[in-house]
């Protein structure tokens, strides 16, 4: 039955754009040049405002995630990644789960499921955009129009297929990694840039303060004549981004990078040459960053579908169940304030946590669970568990050292297993601790990024290596 449903959607998936599959090598070059032209079409369209809106000033239900599914409000970006986030996330999860049975061996089944999951984000992206529009998102519908709500919809669907296109560009080898990824690092290292250098001025009734933590501190430095005091308020203060947020993110990136480097080594030999020897890597971060970028889409969905459910009906019991929200004055957005919403999200300080202990042990519990089990899940639907492995080094008529062919798929589902949950409960605890303190673009933005740029990091050694040669 899963099986012809790949084949029932099939004439649907050929109406979906597919960027060609390349017929000759891609130098290394041509490779950096594709992605740096992907990455400024992404910024181009993360600035080029949405026609039509009459008003921007309703709450932002996707505030506090904007920065994690490279999102901009307001923009052709305003979904950002969203849409592909979650039809990979559930159609992972389906086909993990043999609700849908994909034999990734077959090239026509490979070729289906992916494009099942662009044309799963395509409908997830009209949803989307459908609930914005005609939720007040970019003002009244009815003050609107019948016309402009389409123009926003036609303009947000018509965005999310670029950025499907653009993500398919790299993935199918014409650039380097992958446009999600490049897209998330991008837009969180440029948060957190902007809240280091940021030129811009606020009254915050002592006087103008630049919102750039670095700026801030040599202003406070030249206008302050207690030296200390003034280094002191640039470390500390509560309204802006402070040099203590500042030195979190650094010790936080510091740590991820030197967690990078952890792994166990598996040694194998060769069937074929008798004497040749090596290693199989099995890093503690075995599934990279994807746990986290899992979470973070279930929550966005959980969030964005609260806020406009309580926007319609606050008064009803299940939906107040799923999330109260309220406004926080200072804050673009509303507040989860009760409700599961309101357990998940994480708390922003060490005396946020002290507040509510109830709820930062459920948020604790929720991130660590959540992060272990989309990272033990994730091996199977990746190609990545034990099985697979076993299947690879066997192609390769490579056997662990001190096993034979059959045992060595058993020593393999011993570990990596392990080392999918350690490193997800790794994942959930690093993010969990850059959250409480207090680091800029949040606990689980940063380690997306940092992930994301070490994972660049090791394409441009192995392509080096390989071409033996540098990158210009």
């Amino acid at each position: 039955m899963s099986f012809r449903l790949l084949h029932v959607l099939k004439p649907f998936i050929s109406l979906m754009p597919e960027v060609a599959s390349p017929d000759r090598k891609i130098q290394f070059r041509e490779r950096v040049m594709w992605t740096a032209i992907t990455l400024f079409i992404f910024l181009v369209c993360s600035q080029v405002p949405l026609y039509g809106i009459m008003s921007s000033e309703s709450a932002d239900p996707l505030y506090w995630i904007r920065a994690i599914m490279a999102s901009n409000r307001g923009t052709l970006m305003e979904m950002g990644i969203t849409p592909i986030v979650t039809s990979g996330m559930i159609m992972q999860l389906l086909a993990g789960a043999k609700i849908i049975e994909v034999d990734y061996s077959l090239k026509e089944d490979r070729s289906l499921f992916a494009g099942a999951q662009k044309l799963f984000a395509m409908v997830i992206a009209v949803g989307q955009a459908a609930a914005s529009v005609f939720g007040g998102v970019y003002g009244n519908p009815s003050d609107i129009g019948s016309g402009i709500a389409l123009l926003l919809m036609l303009q947000l669907c018509f965005a999310a297929l670029i950025t499907m296109l653009l993500d398919e560009l790299l993935q199918k080898g014409y650039g380097l990694g992958s446009g999600i990824s490049l897209f998330i690092a991008t837009n969180i290292c440029e948060t957190i840039v902007w809240k280091a250098f940021s030129p811009t001025t606020f009254n915050t009734g002592r006087g103008s303060e630049f919102e750039g933590a670095v700026i801030a501190l040599f202003h406070l430095l030249f206008t302050r004549n207690d030296k200390f005091r003034a280094v002191k308020e640039a470390m500390y203060r509560t309204n802006l981004p402070n040099l203590s947020s500042l030195l979190a993110t650094a010790l936080v990136f510091a740590i991820v990078i030197y967690l990078q480097g952890f792994r166990i080594e598996i040694p194998v030999k060769s069937n074929r040459m008798r004497g040749q020897q090596g290693s199989y890597p099995i890093k503690l971060f075995y599934t990279s960053n994807m746990p986290i970028m899992l979470q973070s889409a279930l929550v966005s969905n959980i969030f964005f579908i609260s806020q406009a459910l309580f926007k319609r009906f606050p008064e009803n019991f299940f939906i107040r169940l799923l999330g109260v929200w309220a406004n926080d004055e200072g804050v673009p957005t509303d507040a989860a304030a009760g409700g599961l919403a309101y357990y998940i999200s994480p708390p922003h300080s060490i005396a946020d946590a002290a507040a509510d202990p109830v709820r930062f042990a459920v948020y604790v519990a929720f991130m660590l669970s959540a992060c272990a089990m989309f990272s033990r899940t994730w091996i199977d639907v990746s190609g990545t568990s034990a099985r697979d492995v076993a299947k690879q080094l066997k192609d390769q008529q490579l056997v662990i050292r001190g096993h034979r062919d059959v045992s060595m798929y058993k020593e393999l589902k011993r570990i990596i297993p392990t080392a999918a949950a350690l490193g997800g409960l790794c994942i959930g605890l690093l993010s969990v601790v850059a959250d409480l303190l207090g680091a800029i673009g949040s606990g689980t933005g940063i380690l997306m990024a940092v992930t994301v740029i070490y994972q660049y990091f090791e394409i441009f050694v192995k392509e080096q290596h390989e071409e033996g040669m540098g990158v210009f």
